[in-house]
């Protein structure tokens, strides 16, 4: 029997300036209900299902320019639960006036009802908030196939 893993418990981003990124996710995880806690070696924001946090990049990393087609994080995406909750998140990126790299909208070839708004953080990192059918995966997962043509699940 395999070991259920229930969700993502943290995620750690580095970022090229904490004090720019510290305001940037003070916003944006602000309003998706998450709250700060704070530490000398480190920042993160937590819910009830997860917790985001930032380290400054260091000595030759300092810089850097992300390129989410190297090794590593290629996007984030956090889940919302309506489509009403995209759209509201979209007025507040367009009121920040945060870069929206695709406005909310139906992306099918990413599932069924598949509805989302794409932004980037201030090192160029794509970011998303998703409205996904609950249950979409369990599905998938219980009838061993995706509707997207292009994915077979592996047994």
């Amino acid at each position: 029997m395999p070991i259920e893993v229930l969700g993502v418990e943290h995620i750690d981003l580095t970022v090229n300036d904490i004090g720019r990124s510290r305001a940037f996710y003070d916003k944006v995880l602000g309003e998706l209900g998450f709250r700060k806690f704070e530490r000398d070696d480190y920042l993160n924001w937590s819910n009830a299902l997860m917790t985001i946090a930032i380290r400054e990049a260091s000595g030759v990393h300092r810089d850097a320019q992300f390129d989410r087609y190297r090794v590593g994080l290629h996007h984030l995406a956090l889940r919302a639960r309506s489509r009403d909750d995209v759209d509201a998140f979209h007025n507040f990126l367009l009121h920040e006036k945060i870069t929206v790299l695709d406005s909310p909208a139906e992306y099918p070839h990413y599932g069924e009802n598949y509805y989302a708004v794409f932004f980037a953080d201030p090192d160029g990192m794509k970011l998303e908030v998703v409205h996904h059918p609950w249950g979409y995966w369990r599905k998938v997962q219980t009838e061993g196939r995706d509707a997207r043509a292009r994915y077979e699940i592996k047994k």
